[in-house]
């Protein structure tokens, strides 16, 4: 019978946390433990400024009336709260918090491969919100986060060169931060650690990173075109000056689509984690679901076009398209099934982390169904433009890509800093955010089908009890967020301090000390196993 591992235990020494005080030793650290917890500070403090947008919103639409703010402020506030969600938080969030933190320790290595390369990165990140904030400040920009031409270049009066110059900006972080992840992976493992016994979160992070480096050069690329036209008024974009239009949408959605398996295969490779940790079984179908990220990195480049159905081209390219598009279900199912047939018999535990898996798991299923039925070409003309995508992509960025990246921190929170958090509270906060989350967003689905054009604060009233209902999750939804922040600030100086391995799980990250120590390892890890290799069913009984 396995032992039951000792939740609490006393503190290292030395780590990572104690090797150095004062705001010196974090700002010049090259630490890349220390590097996560800037990055961790700085995408909270972008969350923050998003969801302050989010509620405002939410607010002006709980009435049919434009009785709160003005057309453009509006337009502003939707357009900020899409940039800051996703180039400042949703995109970052797990790379380069957890990945910075994990994908060295799991590899079995001292730190990643280009220490000071990855502190310019979170320097780089915060000089392109920097630019951004200042573009809030100034007023901000109300093009949408699209940027679509030639709205954005000849006729909005707000900052677009700023925002656009910041997203560039922090693209260089993201390019830097995945150019070190791949290079890390592929030479710095510890002895024995082959490809396939590497976890599935770096097959995950792996698979981000070749999205990242392939695709965050087109956009940028796209944005300097945009500031040029804008600028020096060069036909590019612009019919009138002899540019082109749908060129702009197609490079910015060659980006924009990769990017959203940017925000999600990290979640997806953090759920990877967690269900087998909880389920206390060998995850099925291990090299299924490794070869599905690499999968759904390749096909995230094909479908680009799904988003101009109605842009006027052809029915055969949009058929092609549609196609293709309908292909992504595939690795997506392969996902979903392997960690549905993980838990299938499995020891299940109602920790925290598995509570947000399991919501990850039901969550993205809606949203990967609803974008199925996008991919199909009758409905979504029907449902272009309207609140029916609002929910489809909330579905997949808030209640994936967030469920992954709070249900990550919650998991690997006992190793980041040493110290355990309330239980209790905890598991309230994942309950309020998924019931939050779903009062919020599905109501969306029917404001959509109904017909509501989303970007409009100005709606008729037969819409206002669905959109009164929105508002009100919205407002459980921000509660749910706001618990996980006291508790885990509470944590580090109240909580009881952690053990190397208080889950009683597998895996290189857990065979050091809690918090870890600033080598990672006293001696370098041999590894002779598989990632996942937990007790047979009768032996499982007396853990956890």
């Amino acid at each position: 019978m396995a032992v039951r591992p000792a939740e609490t235990g006393p503190p290292p020494k030395d780590h990572y946390l104690n090797s150095g005080y004062g705001i010196k030793s974090w700002l010049l650290t090259t630490d890349h433990k220390r590097i996560a917890i800037l990055y961790l500070i700085s995408i909270t403090f972008f969350f923050a400024i998003g969801g302050l947008m989010a509620v405002l919103i939410r607010m002006e639409l709980a009435t049919p009336e434009g009785d709160l703010f003005q057309s453009d402020t509006y337009n502003r506030l939707f357009t900020m709260h899409g940039i800051m969600m996703i180039f400042f938080f949703l995109i970052p969030s797990i790379p380069a918090v957890l990945g910075n933190f994990l994908v060295p320790i799991m590899v079995g290595a001292r730190d990643l491969a280009f220490p000071r390369l990855n502190l310019m990165s979170w320097y780089i990140f915060n000089l392109g919100g920097l630019f951004t904030i200042w573009a809030l400040l100034h007023g901000g920009v109300d093009t949408g986060w699209t940027f679509y031409t030639p709205y954005s270049t000849r006729y909005a009066n707000t900052h677009v060169i700023a925002t656009g110059l910041g997203i560039f900006i922090a693209g260089f972080s993201s390019i830097l931060t995945g150019l070190n992840f791949v290079v890390t992976i592929h030479r710095m493992r510890a002895p024995g650690l082959t490809w396939f016994r590497l976890p599935l979160f770096i097959w995950a992070m792996y698979a981000t990173s070749l999205i990242i480096i392939l695709g965050t050069p087109v956009l940028a690329v796209t944005l300097l075109l945009l500031v040029a036209e804008r600028l020096f008024r060069i036909g590019i974009f612009d019919a009138s000056l002899g540019g082109d239009p749908l060129l702009f949408q197609h490079l910015f959605w060659f980006y924009s689509h990769p990017a959203v398996y940017i925000m999600i295969l990290p979640a997806m490779g953090v759920v990877s984690e967690i269900v087998p940790a909880f389920a206390r079984k060998k995850i099925f179908g291990y090299r299924f679901i490794a070869y599905s990220s690499l999968g759904l990195a390749v096909l995230s480049f094909l479908v680009w076009a799904h988003h101009m159905f109605v842009a006027g081209m052809s029915i055969y390219a949009a058929a092609v398209f549609s196609a293709l598009s309908m292909l992504v279900a595939v690795p997506s199912a392969v996902k979903v099934f392997n960690w549905t047939a993980t838990l299938y018999q499995g020891s299940v535990s109602w920790e925290t982390p598995m509570l947000y898996a399991l919501g990850f798991i039901g969550l993205f299923t809606m949203g990967g169904l609803t974008g199925v039925m996008l991919a199909s070409l009758g409905i979504d003309v029907h449902v272009h433009d309207t609140y029916f995508i609002i929910a489809h992509f909330h579905y997949i960025m808030v209640g994936g890509a967030i469920m992954g990246y709070l249900g990550g921190l919650h998991y690997w929170w006992p190793k980041i800093t040493g110290k355990l958090y309330p239980r209790f509270w905890s598991r309230i906060s994942a309950m309020v955010i998924f019931i939050g989350f779903n009062v919020t967003f599905f109501p969306q689905f029917i404001l959509g089908y109904l017909g509501m054009p989303r970007r409009y604060h100005v709606y008729p009233p037969e819409f206002q009890v669905l959109n009164v209902m929105s508002s009100a999750g919205a407002t459980i939804l921000g509660v749910g967020y706001l618990i996980p922040l006291i508790y885990f600030i509470w944590s580090m100086r109240y909580g009881p301090h952690a053990s190397e391995n208080p889950w009683g799980v597998v895996g290189l990250e857990w065979e050091t000390t809690s918090p870890p120590p600033t080598d990672n390892f006293e001696e370098t890890p041999v590894v002779t196993t598989g990632p996942y290799e937990y007790p047979q069913a009768g032996e499982v009984a007396g853990v956890l």
